[in-house]
């Protein structure tokens, strides 16, 4: 009984602890009630906590079931093998898809359309780990069994494949370190540093290309045309 009590007083502590997050994180936040009844993240991880349970229990279509139903209304899929820390925080949510063997530390942040994900049929751990306090923005993927350090930030849109150090900020396509224990990280990309206004975009460089080998086309079209010109009116002259 005594045992009981504790549990349930653990829980209740952790629930408090998940709104209060709620508060610091979002300005938007006005009342508890509102965050109760209409933050899909905060549902999300709470109906998680019970996948979770079962799935420990290898109890795992449960499990899924209760992962399932929850994706469904929150738009927010997380594998009920994924291990999750004190004072996660989803923002808005929607798209976020975290895979079986992610690990996630206390105080982590990520925002929507974030995808915790593998990168291929592998087995064991496939996943990402995120240590503590990082933070994860809106639509970057991480993937594979790499560890984004504690304290990092992975930047809006970025797809990250390798080991991120500790203090550290990442950008681009693939991910690339900018920013390192606060100090600027100088990057050999096109002989000038990598901005997080100007992220590597692949389709943009080919797009390039192909307008520039259209001019070329163009180019030679114009001197094959000018070339007759001058052959037809030489040979009427003559």
């Amino acid at each position: 009984m005594a045992l009981f009590k504790e549990r349930r007083k653990g829980m209740f502590e952790r629930i408090k602890e998940d709104i209060s997050v709620v508060f610091e994180q979002d300005p938007a936040a006005t009342s508890i009630l509102e965050v109760v009844l209409t933050y899909s993240g905060l549902h999300a991880i709470w109906s998680h906590r019970i996948a979770h349970a079962f799935y420990k229990k290898k109890l795992f279509f449960l499990a899924r079931v209760i992962s399932q139903i929850s994706r469904f209304f929150t738009g927010i899929e997380i594998h009920p093998g994924a291990k999750i820390g004190r004072r996660f925080f989803i923002d808005h949510g929607m798209g976020v898809v975290i895979g079986e063997t992610c690990e996630i530390g206390e105080d982590c942040t990520i925002y929507q359309g974030v995808t915790l994900g593998g990168t291929g049929k592998e087995k064991g751990k496939r996943h990402p780990t995120l240590a503590n306090n990082v933070l994860i923005a809106t639509g970057a993927k991480v993937l594979g069994s790499i560890t984004i350090g504690e304290n990092s930030k992975v930047g809006a849109g970025s797809v990250v494949l390798k080991d991120v150090p500790m203090n550290s900020t990442v950008v681009g396509i693939p991910g690339v370190v900018v920013i390192q224990d606060g100090v600027k990280v100088k990057q050999n990309v096109h002989h000038q540093d990598l901005n997080h206004q100007d992220l590597p975009d692949p389709f943009a460089d080919r797009c390039r290309e192909m307008e520039n080998e259209i001019k070329n086309l163009q180019d030679e079209i114009e001197i094959l045309k000018k070339e007759k010109e001058i052959s037809i009116h030489g040979n009427t002259n003559f």
